[in-house]
């Protein structure tokens, strides 16, 4: 069974939530919270697999609670679903660490899907998030990577594994990703050998 925690600041978007979930027979609610302060204080003790998070909540938000929970529990994955889209708040998701960024107009049988394969380690990004989180990390000069970018990088061209980058970088293994994301796109390669091999080719990497 894969455990999942709720996060969100309306009791009744709770409620549809779980009733959603609970239709599904590997899926279960381990529990639930009405706020970000509430969700890292739970966290700790209901040792979720996937915490579906809303994005805009009073007091801490979505990115800061996601923050603080994958400090304290790296292994946790954190997928935002909320009824925002901009590219501001993508970003800050991604670069918080979340492993998806979903909305809440997603299809049951594509939510679950989406938690599924959270529960797996990947990725799950709405199709139009997905556009919009290219063309923002496309933005900057083509091969240009930032510092983190090229310290992941290079672990990856030692072959370490995402679980080992991140406990080298001390850094959560989501956040890995969300670099190696950013990079393939920056690189215009899908895959970590390529994306080795393209940054030594342009003096990126030794």
């Amino acid at each position: 069974m894969i455990r999942v925690m709720l996060v969100d600041d309306h009791p009744v978007v709770r409620e549809g939530l779980r009733g959603m979930l609970e239709a599904e027979p590997d899926l279960t609610v381990a529990g639930e919270a009405g706020s970000g302060e509430e969700a890292v204080a739970r966290a700790r003790a209901l040792e979720a697999d996937v915490i579906l998070m809303d994005l805009r909540m009073p007091g801490l938000d979505g990115v800061g609670a996601t923050e603080r929970i994958l400090a304290e529990s790296p292994r946790v994955r954190v997928v935002v679903l909320t009824t925002y889209e901009t590219d501001a708040d993508i970003l800050r998701a991604v670069e918080a660490g979340a492993s998806g960024y979903l909305l809440k107009d997603a299809s049951r049988t594509d939510l679950a899907g989406a938690i599924r394969a959270a529960a797996r380690g990947e990725t799950v990004l709405a199709p139009s998030v997905a556009g919009r989180l290219v063309n923002q990390v496309r933005r900057p000069a083509q091969h240009t990577l930032s510092a983190r970018e090229v310290e992941v990088l290079a672990l990856v061209a030692k072959g370490l594994t995402n679980a080992e980058i991140g406990r080298a970088l001390h850094i959560a293994e989501a956040t890995v990703k969300t670099h190696l994301l950013r990079t393939f796109a920056k690189l215009e390669v899908s895959d970590r050998t390529a994306a080795v091999t393209t940054a030594m080719a342009h003096g990126l990497l030794r």
